[in-house]
């Protein structure tokens, strides 16, 4: 399955669009990582514990993209926008959903 940002793979032709398609993971952040996060903030540097819950989030939203081009056929997903927002009373959990075209190419 190819995944690009791009609206074409370069050097094939889209044959058929078979829609849009969505993956949309909901992450919640605990405790220890908020405190982790907070000595980072305080001392300085970059916060791992966030950064690898964000790496996790996107390539699970990625793979339930995938899967749901796949579902309807395709073998490529084009034109792919990923979004990240924080959600909750407290900001406590983040969201990162990913949407691109399904389509099939040659």
């Amino acid at each position: 399955m190819i995944i690009t940002t791009t609206p074409s793979v370069e050097g094939r032709r889209i044959v058929e669009y078979k829609g849009i398609v969505f993956g949309e993971v909901v992450s919640g952040v605990n405790f220890i990582k908020d405190f982790a996060a907070g000595l980072s903030n305080f001392f300085g540097g970059r916060s791992g514990s966030y950064e690898e819950e964000l790496m996790q989030a996107r390539t699970e939203a990625l793979e339930e993209m995938k899967q749901r081009a796949k579902a309807l056929g395709a073998n490529a997903v084009v034109g792919v926008d990923v979004d990240y927002e924080v959600l909750g009373a407290d900001n406590g959990m983040l969201m990162v959903s990913v949407s691109g075209t399904a389509v099939v190419c040659e």
